[in-house]
């Protein structure tokens, strides 16, 4: 595709659990990668993370092992965010607070050629807001990959006020590149994905917080119900409770209004470090 002529090297900036998968599935389509963080244990982690994703896609006969060793040979990890100044593109996966985001972006913003456009995955702070930390806000953009990044399917694209057409049109090919289906939606907290599905898991915690249900009763009403493949308070697990506040805490700034109101328990377990599958506690308790 013509908008994605001269982009060869693709930047991430963190490497947790979206930024691992983002560095898969970009290094699966032929791009090389720059992953950056400044924490040398989850640079490792990523690459063990990465590597098992590969070896399930060898198992299943959709990749060879010479093939695996050729995606992983793209893959260049770097504690220094300065090693991105030879990246054609770059997306942003750390933390979803926005001023530590906004930081990331003035950052990039000197270290990258003027031309390159800025990401941010994003799921639920402005756009806007990130694109004016830059000198470059029309080429900032939104594109919110979903998680597990290898297996989901659509990516967000979020433009802000100022992102140009020539920027959307690029982002678009790079996700079709990526195997992806982008779609378009508004810069409000949260976009679509989350303004929906979080105050969902947000209400599945008040019913947990108020004695209407176990976790399980809630979880199987849901499954069994509605047909969801998960139910509210294992997804709440699996994307990190840390996360879930911190995108309710988006949505009840952003738009005032009581509806949004994150629940008690959600900020105890936070406060009490059971994030989830990642810590091994959250609403369930997992198996190392």
């Amino acid at each position: 595709m013509s908008e994605l002529e001269g982009i060869k090297t693709v930047g991430i900036v963190g490497a947790g659990t979206m930024g691992s998968g983002i560095a898969q599935v970009a290094a699966r389509a032929g791009f090389r990668i720059l992953l950056c963080d400044v924490a040398a244990e989850a640079l490792t982690r990523a690459m063990q993370t990465i590597d098992r994703g590969l070896s399930r896609e060898v198992s299943k006969q959709r990749l060879t092992e010479e093939e695996k060793r050729r995606v992983l040979e793209r893959i260049r990890t770097t504690p220094e965010v300065t090693s991105l100044s030879d990246a054609d593109f770059v997306v942003e996966a750390v933390v979803e607070d926005v001023e530590i985001k906004r930081g990331v972006f003035r950052q990039l913003d000197e270290i990258t050629r003027p031309e390159v456009i800025l990401a941010t995955n994003t799921s639920s702070i402005s756009i806007t807001k990130l694109g004016a930390a830059t000198r470059r806000p029309e080429k900032v953009i939104g594109m919110h990959f979903m998680n597990p990044v290898p297996i989901m399917k659509l990516v967000e694209i979020i433009r802000g006020m100022a992102t140009s057409e020539a920027t959307l049109a690029t982002v678009k090919a790079m996700a079709e590149k990526l195997g992806k289906r982008p779609v378009e939606v508004g810069d409000a907290p949260g976009f679509v994905s989350n303004r929906i599905l979080m105050p969902m898991i947000n209400e599945a915690i008040f019913a947990l917080y108020e004695g209407i249900g176990t976790v399980e009763a809630i979880d199987e009403v849901m499954k069994l119900g509605m047909n969801h493949p998960m139910g509210p308070l294992q997804l709440a697990d699996f994307i990190g409770l840390d996360v879930c506040l911190a995108i309710m805490n988006v949505l009840y700034e952003g738009f005032k209004d009581p509806k949004y109101r994150p629940c008690p328990l959600l900020q105890r377990y936070v406060d009490a470090g059971w994030l989830g599958l990642k810590t091994g506690r959250g609403f369930y308790i997992y198996e190392s």
